[in-house]
């Protein structure tokens, strides 16, 4: 047998030991038909139905916590840990997998969950069907067809799931619901999850959304995936936006993320911006982003501007956060100007 259909063989045997950590349920096991909408959304009596995928790696298993649910799957339960704690043993590595779970009433998906495959979950005693070997590639197919045509609970959850996917085809999915044919509520979750889950692809294609998306609204979600990844190259692209986006609202989005960033590059680029920006509002939002550095970096920086800003708007401003900081340097100054 040759390297790659030995690997491929070894990788489809290791999905399908998969199993989900699922208690308080009428528990079976089907393969994956090769029809994952068929299969799931062709039952009439309430019925959870899952199935697992490999995804990019978490440090830990928060996941089983921030779900609004917890980790009752069914409503009347809420909180403390389900019925049977878990029997596997704690992954100090986190996990390399999701359970991806859909209910499913009068044949239709009600609710999408996400979990850690390790994470423990209860079915509130409800049928639970386990499909194993569901591929990737169908997985995101089907859970696309929910980022925008389903209520916006469903969708964010498939745009989740999505995002949580390893591999290269998660990351096209995901380009695909942000181009600007798609609903810009879609545009702007998918944004979010680019600059969170998707490492350097994902920087890639938010330069592309800063680049050519017609909606303020999602560049301005561009801006502040930029600023939660953890891709250096990240800085550039929100210096560029600080000093070249058409709208006055990304820009001063875009500095004040700059200012929590902090450092040389950032601070420069926030007092270009009060000095060269053309409107007024974005240097206001440039000298508050000065109050949100460090007061060794930003106190100096608007006693400047207290000092020579031409514009009296942006004076009084700088003069304010001066003010609000009860930092010596800039007690002293404003007690030297009330003076003279």
């Amino acid at each position: 047998m040759r390297v790659v259909p030995l690997l491929l063989f070894i990788s489809a045997a290791f999905a399908q030991s998969w199993q989900p950590n699922v208690t308080n349920a009428k528990f079976e096991s089907r393969a994956y038909s090769g029809d994952l909408r068929a299969q799931i959304q062709a039952s009439a009596a309430t019925t959870w139905f899952g199935y697992a995928v490999k995804s990019v790696r978490n440090n830990n298993d928060d996941g089983c916590w921030n779900s609004p649910d917890g980790r009752w799957l069914e409503d009347e339960k809420k909180g403390g840990w389900p019925a049977a704690k878990p029997s596997r043993p704690v992954a100090l590595e986190g996990t390399d997998a999701i359970a991806i779970l859909f209910r499913v009433d009068n044949n239709r998906v009600e609710k999408i969950r996400v979990f850690p495959i390790s994470c423990p979950v209860d079915a509130g005693g409800l049928p639970f069907v386990w499909l194993t070997a569901v591929p990737a590639h169908a997985s995101l197919a089907y859970l696309q067809t929910f980022a925008t045509q389903s209520t916006d609970q469903i969708a964010d959850a498939a745009i989740f799931a999505i995002a949580q996917h390893d591999g290269p085809e998660a990351d096209s999915t995901l380009e695909q619901l942000t181009r600007p044919t798609q609903p810009e509520r879609t545009r702007e979750k998918s944004t979010f999850w680019l600059g969170a889950s998707r490492g350097a692809r994902g920087l890639a294609i938010l330069k592309q959304i800063l680049q050519t998306d017609p909606s303020d609204h999602v560049r301005d979600k561009a801006v502040f995936a930029l600023s939660i990844s953890k891709q250096p190259e990240g800085l550039d692209f929100l210096i560029h936006a600080a000093n070249s986006d058409p709208s006055a609202h990304v820009r001063g989005q875009a500095l004040f993320w700059l200012a929590q960033k902090a450092g040389k590059r950032a601070s420069d680029a926030i007092t270009n911006a009060i000095e060269n920006d053309p409107d007024t509002e974005v240097k206001k939002k440039a000298v508050f982003a000065l109050s949100q550095l460090p007061k060794d970096d930003g106190v100096p920086k608007l006693i400047e501007v207290a000092r020579t800003q031409r514009n009296p708007e942006v004076r009084k401003q700088a003069f304010f956060w001066l003010g609000q900081s009860q930092d010596p340097r800039a007690l002293a100054f404003i007690e030297q100007v009330l003076t003279k």
